[in-house]
């Protein structure tokens, strides 16, 4: 049997690591460092490392893969899979099974390489996205093309609903992959260096909405930061994070950031080119996330 190292760490990764321990022998898994969340810092495991727990494979997580791999060659795998694993992997591993190493992208590479391609498809409003099953080698998502597959980004969708969706695009696609690269059935394909472009994690500076830009601008990027890290606006000096909003019907004169409307589901914020967002759900800075209907009836003024 196919002997398979997996490297993963978020719950995107699980569902793959589930079906290769289904069809395969994964001998080992790694993941990253558990980490301390939340106030209290209680340490929390990867899903993977949940994952791969549950059904007893050995687990390995190195601060730096690069200079911590003996257990990956002690497991002498006949390839390596990995998904959303979080550290650059060096050549010396990449390089060492006998099918070498194959990654699952939640793109359609040469678009939206680097470590949030989903949330940058959403942010865009691109109209479809996919997965890439590729080579790995040392530049980032930089390897020969083995399969791809394209899903439509729907109007209603978050970064969050696209994660779950390409989670299983991604499993299926490497189930059917695998055996034909194995057979030597599939012939790669080099990306097109022309049609690169690149999708590097969010930073804190890209979560504030500039409300100069048009509604369904904004609104695509609220959906591209949900459920994490979340899009915010200031307001009078206050930070609100923004969870439910839409395009507003209305426009306006005024200037952007002025609440232009109410209802008694949502209130409507002037936004750029005349344009308004309509916000149903919220988290004022220091208070509770609650419905744009509790707001309005408690804090609005406030704003007006």
């Amino acid at each position: 049997m196919l002997k398979i190292v997996f490297m993963g760490t978020p719950s995107f990764s699980v569902p793959i690591l589930e079906a290769l321990i289904k069809e395969y022998d994964v001998a080992l898994v790694v993941t990253q460092p558990d980490k301390e969340v939340g106030r209290k810092r209680e340490v929390v495991a990867s899903p993977v490392k949940k994952c791969a727990l549950e059904h007893n494979i050995p687990v390995f997580q190195p601060q730096n893969i690069r200079k911590d791999y003996q257990p990956i060659i002690d497991a002498n795998p006949d390839l390596i899979v990995t998904a959303a694993f979080g550290q650059i992997i060096g050549t010396k591993i990449l390089n060492y099974p006998k099918y070498r190493s194959i990654n699952v992208h939640a793109s359609l590479l040469p678009k939206y390489r680097g470590g949030a391609p989903i949330h940058y498809s959403v942010i865009n409003g691109d109209k479809e996205t996919g997965v890439t099953i590729m080579y790995m080698e040392k530049a980032m998502d930089a390897g020969d093309i083995l399969s791809q597959r394209a899903i439509p980004i729907l109007e209603e969708d978050t970064t969050g609903t696209m994660f779950e969706k390409l989670s299983l695009v991604g499993r299926d696609l490497l189930m059917e992959t695998i055996p034909a690269l194995i057979k030597g059935e599939i012939t790669p394909i080099k990306q097109n260096e022309d049609e690169v472009t690149y999708a590097y994690n969010i930073t804190a500076e890209q979560e504030t909405l500039d409300l100069n830009e048009e509604a369904k601008v904004l609104i695509n990027k609220i959906r591209g930061l949900l459920p994490a890290p979340g899009a915010n606006m200031v307001i009078k000096g206050d930070t609100i994070k923004v969870y439910q909003a839409k395009v507003s019907e209305l426009t306006h004169n005024a200037s952007v950031g002025t609440i232009i409307g109410k209802t008694k589901k949502y209130f409507s914020v002037a936004c750029g080119n005349s344009t308004a967002i309509d916000i149903y759900e919220l988290q004022v800075s220091g208070k509770r996330r609650m419905m744009a209907a509790d707001f309005i009836n408690g804090g609005l003024a406030k704003y007006m």
